[in-house]
């Protein structure tokens, strides 16, 4: 990076370095983003394959979190200690480790196992990637950064579903774990070629303390959480008891690292008024997030009986709305400020979910298909302005820790949605079918496949589903509360001094 690019008179367009590496950060964040969607759809076959229950298979994609909540705090050190090329390479080739070891799982233990491997080596992939991108564009940039990034991401929530649905129905369910292998491949090599190798810059010592406060904090909070469907509730002591030691642990963290010079996680950010806000704005948008698309696939696998190709099918509108206004979106955000962004594209994925909140057994396909579309161009106005609004009030000496905090928000708060979106679920249709609450799904599906039952069974579960969506509903809503307070004009960008001596040297 030269100076000049730090300068608030340069050209707002990015260079062909910039998108170079672009490029080769999308790639490893569509390896990700394609794993997570391909194995929503691919739950209900697993479930099948390992003859085990809601309340154990949703730990495919909960120990996955888990991990991601686990590693992501180490990322801002390490990106400052060792530069941000060495941290990149070293998490795909444990994603790719992972990934190769979860399609040869035998078990369902061995799967959950080898996910959180996976998951070791993606927690670190975004927040790397994007504090590599802001060092190179400038935060004055990062609106468009966000959209570059944005769009080819988009390919894995609409293709991931297709083509796991595919590998899922006509060849094996190892394959949507095999399929990473190749891409990251490329990834790896093109990584290794044209990322720039930064130096490492002069650091404080690990806070290693504060790690073995936090990690575990956030990792035994969503445990806790997790078990709830399980259990039956929060009285249980597998619920309560990791619930109330890790929120301890995380509470122990906040009280140490506001006494400290060199905190895991720079606590100071949240002091930055732009910044809390988007945090704010995204926990609450994440919770409801996550949860709902996990829930969506499963609709259309249980209610209406959909093989996992067709329900991948269904679930690509949504993503073709995002990446139609996605780079719009970002490059609003820049021109006029994310807050007049995300309200509106709040407002738009709360009128395409209500569609959802009124579900039955026999919806028109036409209404759901344009529904997810209204959905889709929503979320394209609304995930990454929040993230662009988090980072561009903040200097470059501030980005890897900020990059850090904002992963660890946007993988707690998915990983406790998904969480509790699934006991809303699970609970309901327990309750529908006089079942424990982990054992709904089950036997909703068994009533499903009987040809005396299915009528009145697609009815109960298609009403599970529609009391499901309106929570959801309702946790977006939310949203519009923290949004209100984004920056409504564009940032100003800042003048890191320290980089600019740096660069200048």
């Amino acid at each position: 990076m030269t100076t000049a690019e730090l300068r608030p008179g340069d050209s707002d367009k990015l260079d062909s370095a910039v998108l170079k590496v672009a490029g080769v950060v999308v790639l490893g964040a569509v390896m990700a983003i394609l794993d997570t969607t391909v194995v929503n759809v691919a739950l209900q076959a697993l479930t099948l394959q390992f003859q085990t229950s809601l309340d154990t298979i949703q730990w495919v994609v909960t120990g996955y979190l888990l991990a991601l909540a686990t590693v992501i705090p180490v990322t801002g050190w390490a990106c400052d200690r060792f530069g941000t090329k060495r941290p990149y390479l070293l998490s795909i080739g444990l994603f790719l480790l992972g990934s190769v070891l979860a399609g040869m799982a035998w078990n369902i233990e061995s799967l959950i196992a080898f996910r959180v491997l996976q998951g070791l080596g993606g927690g670190m992939l975004m927040p790397a990637g994007m504090t590599i991108m802001t060092r190179a564009a400038g935060p004055h940039r990062v609106g468009r950064v966000m959209a570059v990034l944005g769009v080819p991401m988009l390919l894995g929530p609409i293709g991931g579903p297709i083509l796991g649905g595919w590998l899922v129905d006509a060849v094996s369910w190892r394959w949507i774990f095999y399929i990473n292998v190749p891409i990251g491949a490329v990834a790896f090599l093109l990584a290794w070629r044209i990322l720039p190798k930064d130096a490492p810059r002069a650091t404080e010592k690990f806070d290693f303390p504060g790690m073995l406060m936090l990690s575990p904090g956030l990792a035994l909070l969503i445990f806790g959480v997790s078990k709830i469907p399980a259990e039956g509730g929060i009285g249980s002591p597998s619920v309560w008891l990791p619930g109330l030691v890790g929120l301890a642990l995380i509470v122990a963290f906040v009280l140490r690292a506001t006494r400290i010079p060199n905190p895991l996680v720079d606590l100071k950010l949240f002091k930055d008024r732009t910044f809390a806000v988007a945090m704010i704005t995204m926990t609450f948008f994440m919770v409801a997030f996550m949860g709902a698309m996990l829930v969506l696939p499963t609709y259309f696998l249980l209610v209406r009986g959909e093989s996992a190709l067709q329900a991948g099918l269904l679930l690509a509108p949504q993503g073709i709305g995002a990446m139609i206004t996605m780079p719009i979106g970002g490059r609003l955000a820049d021109k006029i400020g994310p807050g007049k962004i995300v309200l509106p594209g709040i407002v738009v994925i709360l009128a395409g979910l209500a569609v959802f909140t009124q579900v039955g057994a026999d919806t028109s396909y036409p209404l759901l298909l344009a529904g997810l579309f209204v959905m889709g161009l929503g979320m394209g106005m609304t995930m990454m302005p929040i993230s662009a609004a988090a980072l561009q009030t903040l200097t470059q000496r501030s980005v890897a820790r900020a990059s850090t905090s904002m992963n660890i928000i946007q993988q707690a708060a998915g990983g406790i949605g998904a969480a509790v979106v699934s006991i809303i679920l699970a609970s309901l249709l327990a309750g529908k079918f006089g079942v424990p609450t982990s054992q709904g799904q089950l036997a909703a599906t068994a009533a499903l496949m009987s040809p005396q039952t299915h009528q009145v069974a697609a009815s109960a579960s298609a009403d599970a589903f529609s009391s499901t969506f309106m929570w959801a509903l309702v946790l977006i809503a939310l949203c519009l509360i923290p949004a209100l307070f984004l920056p409504r004009r564009p940032a100003v960008p800042v003048v890191d001094s320290e980089v600019v001596a740096e660069t200048a040297a």
